[in-house]
């Protein structure tokens, strides 16, 4: 399940965090006052969101991101001068003062790329019959026989094919078969 975690150092500004995210529909798993307590959190969490101030009482946002487990990304939220120094760390940033349009804004997109990359992950290769196998390999040997291709070659021939004409591989090895 995808949490978020707010650290800051003072606990009355984790708390109004979650207050305003909580306004714009999003679910707070932890508040912290403390590196060690956010990384506690993730640790026993599977992935998501921490979203940190630039400096606690026991570390920099840095070191906490870089104690995150994998899985979870860092969203800083820090002042503008704060924020150049952030570079290549692979750190989302908002910077202070907050507009709550620019961390809303953020926050979806962090979560949207969060479910495409899930999807993404899951979709696994459509593993095909050992009947539909056959039909492909007897397209690629007619084209091997009949136009002096290669394994290789026939395979790219039906693949390109089949992706210029907007069906499945195993569609254009029957059209070949059929033709032929």
């Amino acid at each position: 399940m995808f949490s978020i975690i707010i650290v800051f150092p003072k606990l009355e500004d984790a708390n109004q965090m979650k207050s305003l995210l909580v306004r714009n529909g999003f679910e707070v798993h932890a508040v912290c006052t403390t590196g060690a307590q956010a990384i506690g959190y993730a640790n026993e969490l599977d992935e998501g969101i921490v979203i940190s101030g630039y400096r606690m009482s026991d570390m920099l946002y840095r070191e906490i991101n870089g104690y995150l487990p994998k899985g979870f990304e860092m969203l800083l939220l820090a002042s503008a001068a704060r924020l150049n120094e952030v570079g290549g760390d692979g750190i989302m940033a908002v910077s202070m003062p907050l507009k709550t349009r620019d961390l809303i804004d953020t926050l979806q997109m962090m979560t949207r790329a969060y479910r495409q990359r899930k999807k993404r992950e899951s979709a696994k290769p459509k593993v095909r019959s050992e009947e539909d196998r056959a039909v492909i390999e007897k397209a690629k040997l007619i084209l091997m026989q009949r136009n002096n291709m290669t394994e290789e070659e026939a395979h790219r021939y039906i693949q390109k094919n089949s992706m210029d004409s907007g069906v499945n591989l195993l569609e254009m090895a029957e059209m070949i078969i059929s033709m032929l």
